[in-house]
């Protein structure tokens, strides 16, 4: 690969195996996995139930270690970092939507999607209108002093997602995003994450078993039998 296109990566993932070895016998997720993503690009990754998907998404997120090959976030090699040091750069580049929203109940919508800047030590004041920001993009304004027991199911899932875009990072990691939504909720919500995709320069991957929504994405990958290869 040319340095110029090196560059322009936001994340560079080469020869990554992950093999769990605590058991008897060990088990090997997958080997020898390479994975590139360019700025503004998104990427679905479709496979089936068990075949590392989640698995390789937190290793490129920096939740997880990889039991060999390396993860360059933005220029920086995660294997060269502290702990504290990926959680800051996983603070100040990426966002993380599950298929289970985990919004803090206690708190409301707009709190919920502020946290991170809360967290960052953005004042109060200004991280609460970029908050009411990303809920007017999502089409939850009137809905930012309800609590997550208060919104629905599709609710919840954009609130997530504007939580995961108020920081503006540089990418944002999916993992089964409208898993638990109805197909017309999750037809929504594939309508807003391509319209905020395509008017941020976010970059995007989206692991999934929906074959609809990983097709809208730039590239579409298969993960089976430990391989990760490109389809269409």
């Amino acid at each position: 690969m040319s340095d110029a296109r090196s560059e322009n990566l936001i994340i560079n993932a080469t020869e990554l195996s992950k093999i769990y070895s605590e058991a008897e016998n060990a088990l090997c997720i997958f080997e020898g996995l390479d994975f590139q993503l360019a700025q503004g690009e998104s990427v679905g990754v479709l496979g089936s139930s068990g075949s590392g998907k989640t698995t390789l998404l937190n290793i490129l997120g920096g939740l997880d270690k990889s039991s060999s090959g390396k993860v360059v976030l933005c220029g920086v090699d995660l294997r060269a970092c502290t702990e504290k040091k990926v959680t800051q750069l996983r603070n100040q580049h990426l966002g993380f939507v599950y298929q289970f929203h985990h919004l803090l109940a206690e708190f409301t919508a707009l709190e919920n999607i502020a946290m991170p800047l809360y967290i960052n030590g953005i004042a109060r004041k200004k991280a609460d209108k970029q908050a009411l920001v990303m809920l007017e993009k999502v089409g939850l304004l009137a809905r930012a002093q309800h609590k997550p027991s208060e919104l629905s199911g599709g609710e919840r899932q954009r609130v997530a997602i504007a939580r995961a875009l108020v920081n503006e990072p540089k990418c944002v990691l999916m993992d089964e995003p409208t898993g638990n939504l109805d197909e017309e909720t999750a037809k929504g919500i594939q309508e807003i994450m391509l319209n905020l995709q395509a008017h941020s320069g976010t970059s995007f991957v989206v692991v999934t078993h929906n074959t609809q929504l990983a097709h809208k994405m730039d590239r579409v990958m298969l993960m089976e039998k430990g391989a990760l290869t490109q389809i269409g």
